[in-house]
């Protein structure tokens, strides 16, 4: 007799305000920044349950979710007969709940209406916000097989990066026997060193085990977990899993591929200018599991005359003379002459300006939508639609700025972020 085929329902977790993010949270939720150029960070959860086979997808979220609910209905539309879809689940009033989501359990728990109606065996949690490329169908199937309630994606690490983390405690045979929530620098954690048995290949330096925040649970352990005694706590990491163990089978499962929290500004800059070295750790290139986005039906981009080293184009760009050195370069993105960009996020535009507009701005002595002539910009972050003029010079200079905001720009972990829709006069020194 053929063994049913597992019904998985994956939940993806939209995050809160985002503010380590900010300000390019300002308008939008975490999953839909851009990234890569011509992506969302939303789009790296989705393609990995895509590539695994795993079509039944909700996505929660509660803030600024506009942008997000345009992205899904234009880049996920499954054929009805493939019985997949992406739906979004903002925070909603009903009869039983008239609150936002007050943690990630929380917003697991306030759908379980939604979520019954598909009759799921499991649930796979995801984050909206991290950068990896991940077989969710080995992950599964390492689940069943172990025979566990819940399992933890874990990831290793050293000493110094365990303090950021959720710390677990395994045994030899991978079951999960006690949780630290982000262990202070100074403290001694040795006993909770990855045992020999367990280790594998992975580097000696990497002696710990952290939680990257993805999960598997039997759909009836997950009911067990959030409701009754249970419905007082709201997050998984610090609640809902520690209680569990012991209670609970709880395995660890050993992530050893590329994986990364992108939730601060340094991060994605980070992450982003990675992907322009020759063979980055994460890329988008990939015949077998290909990262999808919303179709944008855009021309080819025009390079007139151009010195480009280690950078993302994408679509319809116009580049003129310009010099681009370690640079993501998003859609509809406009360059200017004797324009230099090294190590910049340019995320480009939602349209074009027309001849008319184009005109308007002249005179009224305004840049247009792009970047102008003669401008200098390094180490930044250029959210979409921002006009910068001619002669500008960003980031080129050693100025140094505190965190927060400075008006037309806003500075973060040593990166300048030049806000959406900004204006940047001609000659403006930042």
């Amino acid at each position: 007799m053929k063994k049913e085929e597992p019904r998985v329902l994956s939940i993806i977790l939209g995050g809160g305000k985002g503010t380590r993010l900010y300000p390019l949270t300002k308008e939008r939720s975490k999953p839909a920044v851009s990234f890569g150029g011509k992506y969302r960070i939303v789009d790296i959860p989705l393609s990995n349950c895509i590539n695994s086979g795993y079509k039944k997808i909700y996505l929660l979220t509660q803030f600024n979710s506009a942008s997000l609910h345009l992205h899904i209905s234009n880049a996920y539309n499954f054929d009805r007969f493939s019985g997949g879809f992406v739906e979004i689940l903002a925070a909603e009033q009903t009869l039983e709940h008239s609150g936002w989501y007050e943690g990630t359990a929380d917003a697991v728990r306030k759908n379980f209406i939604h979520f019954k109606t598909q009759k799921p065996t499991h649930y796979i949690i995801l984050s909206g916000d991290q950068l990896y490329k991940m077989d969710l169908r080995a992950f599964m199937d390492a689940h069943i097989k172990s025979g566990a309630d819940v399992t933890i994606a874990t990831t290793a690490v050293n000493r110094r990066d365990a303090s950021g983390f959720g710390i677990m405690q395994i045994d030899k045979e991978n079951r999960v026997k006690a949780f630290m929530e982000k262990p202070k620098p100074d403290a001694n954690i040795d006993e909770w060193k990855i045992p020999k048995e367990a280790r594998g290949a992975l580097p000696a330096e990497k002696e710990y085990l952290a939680s990257m925040g993805i999960y598997i649970f039997n759909a009836e352990t997950m009911e067990e977990c959030l409701l009754g005694e249970n419905s007082k706590y709201t997050d998984f990491g610090k609640e809902i899993l520690p209680l569990a163990i012991g209670k609970k089978k709880i395995n660890s499962y050993v992530f050893d591929g590329y994986w990364e929290d992108i939730g601060t500004i340094r991060s994605f800059y980070e992450a982003n200018i990675a992907l322009c070295e020759p063979y980055p750790t994460f890329d988008f290139f990939g015949a077998t599991t290909p990262f999808y986005t919303a179709m944008s039906n855009l021309p080819p981009s025009k390079i007139n005359k151009a010195s480009v080293d280690a950078s993302l184009i994408s679509e319809g760009c116009i580049i003129t003379n310009a010099k681009l050195t370690k640079s993501v370069i998003g859609q509809r993105s406009i360059i200017s002459e004797n324009s230099e960009l090294n190590g910049v996020i340019m995320m480009g535009a939602d349209y074009y300006d027309s001849e008319a507009e184009k005109d308007e701005l002249k005179k009224a002595n305004k840049p247009a939508t792009g970047i102008g002539k003669n401008t200098k910009i390094a180490n930044t972050i250029i959210d979409k639609n921002a006009k910068i003029g001619d002669d500008v010079r960003i980031g080129v200079d050693g100025n140094k700025y505190e965190d927060g905001d400075h008006g037309s720009f806003y500075s973060a972990d040593g990166i300048i972020v030049i806000r959406k829709g900004a204006v940047i006069p001609s000659g403006t020194v930042i």
